[in-house]
């Protein structure tokens, strides 16, 4: 590979704060569109190869991340905040701030491997907005549910009926929500196909299949299932340090909570209805593992078969789509 300069970028609700390695001066750009087409021009000033990396920060580095791959002469990999933190501990780096995150991003990008950003479909970025606000909803109308139980409970119910109004406002909106959802992934062939296969597994409806397909639709291609595996969360941590210190295995929780939550009740669901699932299940209450440990490990296996099977969907499609 010829020569390549590396960049970190810190990532910002207003700002863009860029770190070249081997130049001491700092660049700052607005993070808009004016600012993502300046800070391309800046970086590909000398026709130099430049690999950037920057952190996973929802939706201030969506855009910016696309636009990058966009661009000609310009790989950007989307690091794991928690691998950047673990990175960032091990250059013994004491302080935090934006240029020092920026620097020690563009040595990440130098030093660690390279896994390029692969954007997904404007549909699947909108389906991830849509199940995200559906879900964001329903946190809301809980939590009403919650406070109308309260109210009633003090025998006044001064604003059970304004509570009431508020959660029929709720569950209308989330209905219209998930049509919304559903016309849209309707719409897209690959979305589509993908969320028939979704509902037709048992424990998983409308409602769980738009919320999972929101999560999935936006991951790369080339993930295998491991990855999937610790995208969710739901990979095993092991902690064991010399002879005395075995502490009990756990998820890691490093991963889309979002995701997590989805496959609760789907889980829930499969274990009540489908055989082999539940005996899976009660297999591991006769090993001695508590209710809620074995409910991830189902989550953790229906997370694989629809990788498995969505896996295979994709074979198909692209077999069917070849010449000949």
């Amino acid at each position: 590979m010829s020569k390549v300069v590396f960049a970190g970028i810190d990532v910002s609700a207003r700002e863009l704060v860029v770190a070249r390695l081997c130049e001491p001066e700092l660049k700052i750009f607005a993070n808009d569109r004016r600012g993502h087409k300046a800070l391309i021009k800046n970086l590909t000033r000398n026709n130099t190869p430049v690999r950037v990396c920057l952190e996973a920060t929802g939706i201030y580095s969506l855009d910016v991340a696309i636009a990058l791959s966009q661009a000609k002469n310009i790989e950007v990999m989307v690091a794991n905040p928690r691998a950047v933190k673990d990175f960032a501990g091990a250059m013994m780096s004491r302080s935090k701030t934006d240029a020092l995150d920026a620097v020690v991003l563009a040595e990440h990008a130098a030093r660690m491997p390279f896994v390029p950003y692969v954007p997904c479909s404007a549909a699947a970025l909108k389906l991830r907005g849509i199940s995200r606000r559906i879900a964001a909803l329903g946190k809301l109308m809980t939590a009403e549910k919650n406070r109308l139980h309260a109210d009633n409970a003090t025998q006044t119910g001064e604003t059970a009926g304004d509570i009431k109004i508020h959660i029929r406002f709720l569950e209308k909106r989330i209905e219209l929500l998930r049509q919304r959802a559903v016309k849209l992934i309707r719409e897209d062939a690959g979305l589509g196909q993908k969320y028939d296969f979704l509902v037709s597994v048992t424990g998983i409806a409308r409602i769980s299949a738009i919320q999972i397909l929101g999560e999935l639709s936006v991951l790369p291609d080339g993930m295998d299932k491991r990855q999937w595996t610790a995208h969710a969360g739901l990979d095993p941590r092991h902690f064991d340090s010399g002879a005395s210190v075995h502490k009990r295995v756990r998820i890691s929780k490093a991963g889309n909570g979002h995701l997590r939550k989805a496959l609760y009740m789907p889980a829930i669901v499969a274990i009540r209805r489908e055989t082999h699932v539940g005996a899976y299940y009660d297999h591991l209450l006769d090993a001695d593992k508590k209710p809620l440990q074995a409910i991830v490990a189902v989550m953790r296996k229906l997370l694989c078969a629809i990788w498995e099977c969505l896996t295979l969907c994709r074979f198909l499609t692209e077999a069917d789509s070849l010449p000949g």
